[in-house]
């Protein structure tokens, strides 16, 4: 159960202070601020809970590793819920304390939700804000299979899965207000309520297919590991031979 734990505070950190950043401090930090909360609350959460549950901390990613095979059906499962419920948590606190100023009222989350048509912050239509919320999510599962493949350096995974979820949320605040993860939609659509919830299902199935289409290519350009013949599997290696030939 550690790992569930740690995927639900996971994404409850991430959703309330990138969240929390957007309706309480998005108009001193700006656009920037935002995506900035974001990518280095993910930064943080990467390096914290990745060794317990991989820090997924976003359905969209446990699809993608779900789909390239390196976790289980069962334990995806449990992810989701774990991330639903941690960003629904985090969106409630922060609706608490935007409600504690004055003139503070739902408004203040609704301005940070996510939508598209009247409810987009540029106004963009349906079909361009599900392909945005499609093929950057697309970058973001991409970045974190790749990173955390056996093969890439050790260590340093949370520096550019922090860093892409920075520039994909830059580039769709206009658009959607940035979601790419369909947990940072539920949480503040559940007290919304109304068109956040009538809009919803775009941050998901969006998001989703985004990250299907990334363990997609992620699978297509990652090198095979090398075959080796059973021949060259029985012979040792030269510096074990050596070793031997020291022990005797």
């Amino acid at each position: 159960m550690m790992k569930y734990a740690a995927e639900l505070f996971g994404t409850f950190v991430l959703v309330l202070a990138g969240l929390g950043t957007a309706v309480l401090a998005g108009s001193q930090v700006g656009n920037v601020g935002v995506a900035l909360a974001f990518g280095l609350a993910l930064l943080a959460m990467a390096f914290s809970v990745g060794p317990i549950s991989g820090c997924h901390i976003n359905p969209a990613v446990t699809l993608g590793f779900l789909l390239s095979k390196r976790m289980k059906a069962s334990d995806a499962l449990g992810y989701w819920i774990s991330q639903l419920i941690g960003a629904t948590i985090a969106s409630g606190i922060v609706l608490f304390i935007a409600t504690g100023a004055p003139g503070g009222s739902i408004a203040s989350l609704a301005g940070a939700a996510n939508g598209y048509g009247a409810h987009s912050p540029g106004h963009y239509g349906m079909a361009a804000c599900f392909v945005a919320e499609a093929f950057l999510t697309m970058l973001l599962v991409f970045t974190v299979l790749a990173s955390t493949d056996d093969r890439a350096p050790a260590g340093f995974a949370g520096i550019p899965i922090g860093l892409i979820l920075s520039v994909i949320i830059l580039c769709g605040i206009p658009v959607t207000n940035g979601s790419f993860n369909p947990a940072r939609s539920f949480g503040p659509a559940v007290f919304v309520g109304g068109w956040a919830i009538e809009q919803l299902w775009l941050f998901f199935i969006a998001p989703l297919l985004g990250g299907a289409m990334a363990a997609s290519v992620y699978l297509g350009i990652r090198e095979p590991a090398p075959m080796i013949s059973a021949r060259q599997a029985e012979r040792a290696l030269p510096s074990e031979q050596a070793e031997r030939r020291t022990a005797r």
